[in-house]
């Protein structure tokens, strides 16, 4: 069972103008039908049929004959049709019928009931559940320096498991008793303007409100990842899952430019299925199921002038934004010819 909702949403399509047909927007090797199987990612099926699988909202055509008809489930067959002699992509579920006629298609459907958390992701979700969980980006500084603190567990004791008693200091939102614990791990700054883009902070667990005492609360661990330490900050929990309106896109600004600011974990060079933080967030317009494509900028020396000079970007690389924050998104490298760096240029692609 999937965990985590992440469907193909469509609420609206709105058609763009790239330059070329519909029917050069497929592969040529495209099949006329796929029957999904578990363990499929929406990316890898838009990639059977499209030459650029992030161009998938221009082609799908939502089944109103069924439930759920914006998400795609195992068992559902994804069906090559033309409608008003354009071609599209729509989803037969349960023995359906779809047959193109030029101009429109006919489903006859039949009842099942399906749940919701067994649709398909966009991308796997190994890649990046555990980012999901234990880090989040908080834009405003005085949010962490305002939010209470951890004082200490039970004789002064390192928390490390759920169930003991921790004790902190500070004002709690209203009515609200869940939270989680957080560690300040680093500023993000844009090395190119030099701006604070937000501080990254790393979830160590969750607690309980069990009393307070005007600012000295008493808590319950409910959970711990890593050893809860003094100092470490409560924030309202956030909803971890990804929005049901996750799916591969192309940025609405064409002339996006953002670089690779850091690389999550850690490693210097970075691959397939490394995430990552761009320097482009939700102010920027910037969505979850955006695909930007990844530059390399290359420099040579020229001996006969004796100076160094930058040649054209050559593009090594696609990453997909999953989540975005005020100033700054995560994202997930999908494609790399070469090892990619921190720094790198994205484009649209």
């Amino acid at each position: 069972m999937k965990k985590l909702l992440l469907g193909c949403v469509l609420w609206s399509i709105s058609m763009i103008t790239w330059g070329e047909t519909s029917d050069e927007m497929f592969r040529d090797d495209r099949p006329e039908s796929y029957t999904v199987v578990p363990g499929d990612t929406l990316w890898e099926i838009s990639g059977r049929f499209l030459k650029s699988p992030w161009r998938w909202p221009e082609v799908w055509d939502m089944n109103s004959q069924i439930s759920n008809p914006h998400l795609i489930y195992p068992g559902d067959v994804i069906n090559l049709v033309y409608i008003d002699g354009k071609p599209h992509l729509t989803v037969s579920r349960n023995g359906q019928s779809a047959t193109g006629d030029g101009r429109t298609i006919k489903l006859v459907p039949k009842i099942r009931k399906q749940r919701l958390a067994d649709a398909i992701p966009t991308i796997p979700l190994d890649a990046i559940s555990g980012f999901l969980s234990n880090s989040r980006i908080v834009s405003a500084p005085e949010t962490l320096t305002n939010a209470p603190y951890i004082v200490s567990g039970k004789s002064d004791n390192l928390i490390s498991a759920g169930g003991d008693t921790v004790y902190a200091r500070g004002t709690l939102e209203d009515k609200i008793t869940s939270y989680g614990i957080y560690r300040m791990q680093q500023v993000i700054v844009d090395n190119e303007t030099n701006e604070a883009l937000g501080i990254m902070a790393l979830g160590v667990g969750s607690a309980t409100l069990k009393q307070a005492h005007g600012d000295l609360l008493t808590l319950e661990v409910t959970q711990a990842s890593e050893e809860i330490r003094s100092g470490d900050r409560l924030l309202v929990s956030e909803e971890r899952g990804l929005a049901s309106s996750f799916m591969p896109s192309a940025p609405d600004d064409r002339e996006m430019r953002a670089r690779i600011l850091h690389v999550i974990s850690g490693v210097n060079q970075i691959g397939r299925f490394n995430n990552v933080i761009v320097n482009k967030g939700e102010r920027d317009n910037l969505k979850a199921g955006n695909v930007l494509a990844i530059y390399k900028d290359i420099e040579v020396r020229d001996r006969f002038a004796d100076e160094v000079i930058t040649l054209p970007p050559e593009r090594v690389g696609l990453l997909m934004v999953y989540r975005t924050f005020e100033k700054v998104s995560y994202g997930v490298v999908l494609k790399a010819s070469q090892p990619l760096r921190v720094g790198n240029l994205l484009k649209a692609p």
